[in-house]
């Protein structure tokens, strides 16, 4: 297969590079990055591209599956406009590039709680991404859902602090639908999902992830 992904500088995209690069049902990997991923391997084909303008590069995203992993956190991204277009402008328009070139399986990493009728702003936009790109009608659709994540050296204090107190009432037998997961475990599943999984649009909450 032919891997595609976007968001493979963040932490689940790092992972997921690696996983893809070492498993062999993948025979290429490219990744539409904005800087350099700054790793080198015959596999893997690197797109340095504007994402603001996607339909100047639609002709490169082909292949057989399209990982998004394109996420950022409000503070980063400065606003909820830029959220927005960050977190959905710039997957649903990969979606259509993807939908328009023949590529039959698309893999969302959505989050816990999405849907777009959250009062929430993140839950609520991830549910209209996923809606977003459902309607498109892609032969194989498959939708992560984790908790939180473990991202190894992280910076973010307040994610440190809140992995640390769920995994503590996950030890007391509380929100286990919250259980922190770590990037490198997502990417795992991430990359086997479209060999195992049926074409059908699946959603995949947290303990269908982890038993996947």
């Amino acid at each position: 297969m032919k891997a595609l992904i976007i968001g493979a500088t963040g932490a689940t995209g790092k992972e997921l590079v690696e996983q893809l690069l070492e498993d062999s049902s993948y025979t290429s990997v490219s990744i539409f990055v904005r800087r350099s991923f700054g790793k080198s391997n015959p596999k893997l084909t690197e797109h340095i591209v504007d994402f603001s303008d996607v339909n100047s590069f639609q002709d490169l995203i082909t292949g057989d599956v399209l990982f998004s992993c394109l996420g950022t956190t409000l503070k980063d991204a400065g606003s909820k406009d830029n959220q927005w277009k960050i977190d959905f402008e710039i997957p649903a328009a990969f979606a259509a590039s993807a939908k328009k070139n023949q590529v039959n399986s698309f893999v969302l990493v959505s989050t816990y709680g999405a849907s777009s009728k959250s009062s929430v702003f993140y839950s609520k936009m991830k549910g209209k991404l996923e809606e977003h790109i459902r309607d498109l009608q892609f032969p194989q659709y498959i939708i992560f859902r984790p908790g939180p994540l473990i991202r190894q050296n992280t910076d973010r204090l307040g994610e440190k602090i809140s992995v640390k107190i769920l995994k503590a009432l996950n030890a007391m037998g509380l929100f286990k639908n919250l259980k922190p997961i770590s990037t490198a475990f997502l990417a795992q599943k991430l990359a086997k999902a479209p060999k195992i999984l049926p074409k059908d649009t699946v959603t995949l909450e947290l303990d269908q992830i982890i038993e996947l």
